[in-house]
């Protein structure tokens, strides 16, 4: 148990725990939960691509050139960053603007998800 509150205490910063037999507050090894993206739009984002052209999709949802990024995420959503990718082909393309999918940038289907379908937007300026 020594070992390893000084292991925590040398790994410094991180959310303070209170044991709960008492003991003194040590650092936690657990950080603060990321940040969730903005949900920019209910459906996907119909693109042309280009293979071998390096393209950075907004992760954070604060985009104004939805579904590329704009760098809002550095106001916006510190934490979060875009997604750069490569595609192999080129042709249309269906990319998340959810912000949901599980295998982004491309569009699975979660933004019919109830739970997005309930959020709102974020506003445009």
């Amino acid at each position: 148990m020594l070992r390893l509150l000084s292991l925590m205490r040398a790994a410094g910063g991180g959310r303070r725990y209170r044991d709960p037999s008492g003991g003194a507050r040590v650092p936690s090894l657990c950080s603060a939960p990321p940040p969730q993206p903005a949900i920019a739009a209910k459906e996907p984002f119909p693109v042309e691509l280009q293979a071998g052209k390096t393209y950075g999709w907004c992760a954070c949802g604060h985009s104004k050139r939805q579904p590329f990024c704009d760098g809002s995420h550095k106001k916006e959503a510190p934490g979060l960053s875009s997604l750069r990718f490569t595609p192999t082909q080129t042709g249309p393309a269906l990319l998340c603007g959810c912000k949901r999918t599980r295998s982004p940038p491309y569009c699975d289907g979660s933004h019919r998800e109830d739970a997005v379908q309930a959020a709102p937007l974020p506003p445009r300026s």
